[in-house]
């Protein structure tokens, strides 16, 4: 069980990849199929092989010989040891799908972010209508509250706080990055999304001090802040208690 999830994991990787490429250029993800960027040369099904294609293909397109990026079988690799962490963690759970697919949609956002400055809406949305179902999932299938009023106050919350932000800051703060902050709040809830929207400006300072002090960024260079909003949804969707609990520690 553990190869097919493993391999679950790979091909969803691969369709990660064509979020990745093809959103940002406001292209189908279904139409026209898998083709080379470079020369346009439609790719057949063995050309596509998640990892397997990209090593027996030398790196390199069939046809144009044009190199084919290393980050294409590197993420499907780190999508399937992700999906296959969750399952040993959580078994074949409504939980473990959840996590993998939400992690997918998140890896998505996160590079596609880092490479051209935005969060497309499908992906928010997407996100959001996994969160809503995984709730309704939980519900009928172990009796788990739905917690609805939590929930929409974590959204507003987290939207609500990014939209101030962003209409003080007068485009400091991307309009993705609201909606983003909303639809993972509607996952954690109120209490958590405050903490994760904590947690998200100061990674977000750390990491902007750090690239500022070694030149790696200007003070004029825009920093995806995207990123920093998916690392802390991490942080107060597993540690939550853990990190409350040394806060308040500092102060008994």
């Amino acid at each position: 069980m553990s190869i097919v999830i493993f391999l679950f994991g790979l091909a969803i990787g691969s369709f990660t990849n064509v979020l990745i490429y093809r959103l940002p250029r406001e292209e189908s993800i279904v139409f026209p199929g898998s083709h080379c960027p470079n020369c346009n040369h439609e790719l057949m099904w063995y050309d596509n092989i998640p990892l397997i294609s990209y090593f027996f293909l030398k790196g390199k397109c069939r046809y144009c010989k044009e190199k084919i990026s290393i980050r294409y079988p590197l993420l499907e690799f780190f999508n399937g040891i992700i999906y296959l962490s969750f399952f040993i963690t959580y078994g074949f759970t409504l939980e473990f799908i959840y996590l993998s697919l939400l992690t997918s949609f998140l890896i998505s956002i996160t590079i596609i972010d880092l490479k051209h400055q935005i969060i497309p809406d499908g992906l928010v949305v997407s996100v959001l209508g996994l969160n809503i179902l995984y709730k309704i999932g939980n519900y009928f299938m172990y009796g788990i509250s739905f917690e609805f009023l939590d929930s929409l106050f974590g959204l507003l919350a987290g939207a609500g706080i990014f939209l101030l932000i962003l209409l003080i800051s007068r485009g400091g703060m991307g309009g993705g990055d609201v909606t983003l902050v909303g639809a993972l709040g509607f996952s954690l809830g109120l209490k958590n999304t405050i903490l994760m929207i904590l947690l998200s400006f100061i990674i977000g300072a750390v990491i902007s001090i750090i690239l500022l002090v070694f030149k790696i960024k200007s003070m004029k260079d825009p920093i995806p802040f995207g990123p920093f909003i998916i690392v802390a949804f991490y942080l107060s969707y597993f540690f939550s208690d853990i990190i409350i609990s040394f806060y308040f520690s500092l102060f008994i």
